[in-house]
């Protein structure tokens, strides 16, 4: 009997045992700690502001401990970089920021905003002066945005908000540290002296160590296909490029009658413009109406109103802005939010790329139509005196009001009518009519009919 109470006892122990260490398992488990890892190794533009903004709300869904960026930038758009600051200044979850190489002007205002800096040996932070595509530093009036908003996030995250304008600002002087004339940029080393690194690190593994964070779990941030092409498409140069196809394929339409391929170019660059800025909350409904607003206006003025005036200017004017303000961050009419630089540099990027699209559409033009394959396109026939064609000018009758002929050549909305087996100038009354069309004279000008399409 007491054998027995003494192997029911034993048994116990080993049950109570192998609960507790089934319970320290599941708790070790449990207690593990979850890092959300994204990388930005590009320069800073539209698809890394959303890489940055999908990273972490992913982070921030998946309910991460720590958010890691890796970061290795000479720069890039300031209105982007602005954008991924406030998203990592505004996250619940500490952002530690691992410097591989270079943190160079936005990429120095991105890594002010991070709770943690760490850099790896070799590597190099600030440089932060704005310039323009050619290198040269911009105006002041954008310099002193950027020096502000270096400063802002330095004094939000306890850094030396001195320091940071002098990595904007050559005529900034901190004692010791910065000379005046020179742009600041800190080695590894002097980042680490000057507070504005917490370590030296040669590697994730090595930052985390020294942030103290063991028991962990890495998480890695994946695009999508669907991700990789939307980052793709708004990418600056891609959205000038399909710009340059939207233009190019309007300007092509208006050149010839009817619907063809031209204007099916325009639509597909069209759609591939303004989907992507519409899926990511930059293109409003009315600022996508506002362009085709510009296509109507601007056709009404080709087609249907000789000459070129107030509905021509207006459709170009909703052409330009409807694609300027669909690459802008506002919310609905109210751009209060947005600087005024923002707006200038996208009006500058439609007005530059509808320019190189016009251009290069007039040279391709030339070219194709003065080609063997394409020289039956056009009306290249000269019309000499002595076969029969006459300046109209002083030889209107007046008593052909009314009377019926037939165009010689297309009329956009002038050309040449045939009367009497001779050739007259004519305008069109209403949009455009083709080539050997019964017309109408309805009226008369100066040296010149006008008919209508029967």
């Amino acid at each position: 009997m007491l054998s027995k109470k003494i192997f029911l006892y034993l048994f116990a122990l080993v049950a109570v045992f192998l609960l507790q260490s089934q319970t320290t398992v599941e708790i070790e488990k449990s207690e593990k700690l979850k890092i959300f890892k994204f990388e930005i190794r590009d320069e800073i533009g539209p698809p890394t502001w959303r890489i940055t903004k999908m990273a972490i709300d992913e982070a921030h869904r998946i309910e991460a401990d720590y958010i890691v960026l890796v970061l290795n930038t000479y720069g890039g758009l300031v209105t982007s970089a602005d954008s991924i600051r406030i998203k990592i200044l505004d996250s619940k979850i500490p952002v530690l920021v691992y410097i591989e190489n270079n943190a160079a002007s936005a990429g120095a205002l991105i890594s002010l905003a991070c709770d943690s800096i760490y850099i790896k040996p070799g590597s190099t932070i600030g440089a932060a002066t704005v310039v323009n595509q050619s290198g040269e530093a911009v105006p002041d009036k954008y310099q002193s945005y950027m020096r502000k908003k270096m400063r802002a996030t330095a004094e939000e995250n306890n850094r030396n908000p001195d320091i940071a304008e002098a990595m904007v600002d050559p005529d900034k002087e901190v004692e010791g540290i910065s000379e005046k004339g020179k742009v600041l940029t800190f080695t590894a080393n002097e980042a680490l002296e000057n507070g504005f690194a917490e370590g030296i690190v040669s590697s994730v593994g090595e930052m985390l160590e020294m942030a103290k964070i063991s028991n962990y779990e890495i998480t890695n941030y994946q695009p999508s296909f669907v991700d990789s092409l939307i980052n793709w498409l708004i990418s600056p140069i891609i959205s000038g490029l399909l710009i340059m196809l939207i233009i190019g394929g309007i300007y092509f339409e208006l050149q010839t009658p009817g619907l063809g391929f031209p204007i099916f170019i325009a639509i597909i660059g069209a759609v591939l413009y303004f989907a992507p800025l519409y899926l990511e909350g930059l293109a409003e409904n009315w600022e996508i109406l506002l362009f085709f607003i510009g296509i109507v206006l601007l056709a009404i003025e080709v087609f249907a109103i000789p000459g070129f005036g107030v509905f021509g200017i207006l459709g170009i004017f909703s052409i330009v802005l409807g694609l300027s303000f669909s690459l802008i961050k506002n919310d609905g009419f109210d751009f209060s939010g947005v600087n005024s630089s923002v707006i200038v540099q996208n009006i500058f990027l439609v007005l530059i790329s509808s320019s190189l699209s016009i251009g290069g559409a007039i040279f391709l033009g030339v070219r194709l139509l003065s080609s063997d394959a394409f020289s039956k396109l056009v009306l290249n026939k000269v019309q000499k005196k002595e076969d029969g064609y006459i300046s109209s000018g002083n030889t209107i009758n007046k008593n052909w009001l009314g009377k019926q002929a037939v165009t010689a050549t297309i009329l956009r909305p002038g050309g040449k009518i045939e009367i009497e087996n001779e050739l007259y100038e004519a305008t069109a009354s209403e949009g455009y009519i083709e080539k050997n069309a019964l017309v109408k004279i309805i009226s008369h000008g100066n040296g010149h009919f006008i008919v209508r399409k029967i």
